[in-house]
């Protein structure tokens, strides 16, 4: 485990510098960075273990722990802004370890946080890989498994304050067609390739079509929906070599781009 000191992080707003974690792995140090942005439960509940087995020979990966997962400081909280909040800090992360043009994959929460980047400073970024995003802000479907989450025993700290974090989401969102992109998806302007599970349980009805409505609006934007898959197909018996295999042609299209040269 590595760690970079950044001044400031929205998730942590009384501590200054904060020490974040990240992994490192890569063959060549000039291979364009994939940076990894794990979902709500953390880096260890859905590795990319094989996806750093796929692509490390030829990109930088950088996975670093958000402020209250893994080796990044504890959290008492997680505010409803949390999304918004770790785009942030992501990004002064980015910005920490000099990552010039660094591919964004992120799943779930880390899809969001990575879409969010890339409409606030599309220049940034040479692509990025959304799996298991989510679309709507009210999870209805959902509400049930996270107050079940609350009350676990087995849940750790962590993830008792991340379901109140989507518990207060949708208790604070007015409408139930309210999306995490402010209604600015369409707006996206880095190449973006979306991956979603046919069978994700954390999927409302609807929000597929309406996340491809909406992602496909923009020109750099493809959609691939795998028919096995559920909340975590790069992970997923059944699916991380489709995965792997569609990323990688997603990857060979941005070389030579004018958004992946430096």
């Amino acid at each position: 485990m590595l760690f970079v000191d950044v001044a400031h992080t929205p998730l942590s707003p009384d501590a200054s510098p904060v020490r974040i974690a990240f992994r490192e792995f890569h063959s060549r140090a000039d291979g364009t960075p994939i940076v990894f942005l794990h979902g709500g439960w953390g880096y260890d509940a859905y590795p990319f273990d094989l996806q750093i087995e796929a692509f490390g020979a030829d990109h930088r990966i950088v996975i670093p722990d958000r402020t209250g997962y893994g080796g990044s400081p504890a959290l008492d909280s997680l505010p409803s802004d949390f999304h918004a909040r770790a785009a942030e800090e992501t990004r002064l992360v980015i910005d920490a370890l000099d990552l010039r043009r660094p591919v964004l994959w992120g799943h779930s929460d880390g899809a969001i946080i990575a879409l969010r980047l890339g409409l606030a400073d599309p220049g940034r970024f040479a692509g990025i890989v959304a799996e298991a995003t989510h679309f709507f802000r009210r999870k209805p479907r959902s509400q049930g498994f996270f107050e079940a989450v609350v009350t676990s025993a087995e849940s750790t700290a962590i993830m008792k304050l991340h379901a109140r974090a989507w518990l207060e989401i949708g208790a604070r969102t007015a409408s139930p067609t309210d999306d995490f992109y402010d209604g600015r998806l369409s707006e996206l302007d880095v190449p973006a390739l979306i991956l979603h599970g046919a069978r994700d349980p954390r999927t409302e009805p609807g929000e597929i079509d309406a996340l491809s409505v909406a992602a496909l609006a923009g020109p750099p934007a493809r959609l691939e929906i795998l028919e096995k898959g559920g909340h975590s197909p790069h992970s997923e018996q059944t699916t991380t070599e489709p995965v792997n295999r569609i990323v990688g042609a997603f990857l060979a299209t941005l070389e030579g781009s004018p958004h992946i040269r430096s």
